[in-house]
């Protein structure tokens, strides 16, 4: 009997211990996450108020009303969609202090007078202010990783470590539609590298200008684990996404260059015909010697010209030459 009661009296202590420890595992925030962004707006004395508070005192917003309603966010609004709850106060935070005082009769007074009642934006987060990584967050709240599969490498991507935020591409207030246009991105893109936009009006180019081609094809602007935020392993793969018949496997295969096209070409421009990064025969030279008019010919007697005007199949080909060998004539 006595034994069954220490065994009881152990299993009873065991399980709460158990209890206790899976407790400490649970992740959650040490505050609700609403004290979190009164922290940052610093004023502890502010209140939720709501979306229909927020944008009802203050007519300077009612075209912004107009597109968030409309937008994806805006969809969010109604409960019923079992989405995150998305309105003003999720990026601005608690807009009591924002909006004390706006009266019906003061927004009839300044619309008598011409004037457009304006809420007390001190009173709100600072968000030009804020750094790069603070405002990233605030649209990370809802845009996880989990949720937005194109951010799972926002972390350790390019932009993030670069201090750019979301807002720095993606204007919120723009319009109903949130997401950069294909022909607004490489406008975008080159807003932050000029270098680049340069390039692309060399003589030979890919056709961004043209918008036949964007930025994004290539490159991940949300990060990647690959190099330069490209959206394949190597660079022969994102290459070969649209220039797939240069992709091989071949049985003749040109040596240095089945993983990486810059061997040979410029990816974003190039003052040679093809994107070619020397002229030919001055790229081939690099690695190959001239052909001489005989077997006894030394360098004197070496001829040199295009070579593609032979070896027409440069990328490689799975037909032998004349001769029998990988010569990539044929």
């Amino acid at each position: 009997m006595r034994f069954s009661r220490l065994f009881f009296c152990f299993l009873a202590l065991f399980m709460t211990t158990l209890t206790a420890c899976e407790t400490l595992k649970t992740s959650k925030p040490i505050i609700p996450i609403r004290e979190y962004e009164r922290m940052i707006v610093g004023r502890l004395d502010a209140d939720y108020v709501g979306t229909n508070n927020c944008l009802s005192a203050c007519h300077a917003h009612d075209q912004l009303r107009s597109d968030f309603d409309a937008s994806t966010m805006g969809a969010q609004l109604s409960a019923e969609t079992g989405l995150p709850l998305v309105d003003c106060e999720s990026c601005h935070g608690p807009g009591s202090l924002a909006v004390q005082g706006l009266t019906p009769e003061r927004v009839a007074a300044d619309r008598t007078a011409g004037r457009e009642t304006a809420c007390n934006y001190d009173t709100l987060i600072d968000l030009e202010n804020l750094p790069a990584g603070a405002k990233s967050l605030i649209c990370l709240k809802c845009h996880t990783a989990n949720a937005t599969f194109t951010l799972h490498d926002w972390n350790l991507g390019d932009h993030a470590v670069s201090d750019v935020a979301c807002s720095d591409c993606h204007q919120v207030h723009a319009g109903p539609d949130l997401s950069v246009q294909m022909e607004d991105v490489s406008r975008l893109c080159f807003s932050c590298h000029p270098e680049i936009r340069a390039e692309f009006y060399l003589p030979s180019r890919h056709p961004v200008p043209e918008k036949r081609v964007v930025c994004t094809d290539c490159h991940s602007a949300h990060g990647s684990p690959y190099e330069k935020s490209l959206r394949e392993a190597t660079v022969k793969e994102t290459c070969t996404r649209c220039h797939a018949e240069k992709g091989g496997p071949f049985i003749f295969e040109h040596g240095e260059t089945t993983e990486d096209c810059r061997t040979c070409h410029r990816p974003h421009g190039s003052v040679q015909n093809n994107l070619l990064a020397v002229q030919m025969p001055f790229l081939c030279l690099q690695c190959h010697q001239g052909h001489g008019t005989s077997s006894t010919s030394t360098t004197k007697d070496r001829f040199y010209t295009r070579c593609s005007d032979c070896h027409s199949e440069i990328h490689g080909t799975d037909i032998p030459s004349a001769s029998g060998g990988g010569f990539f004539t044929q």
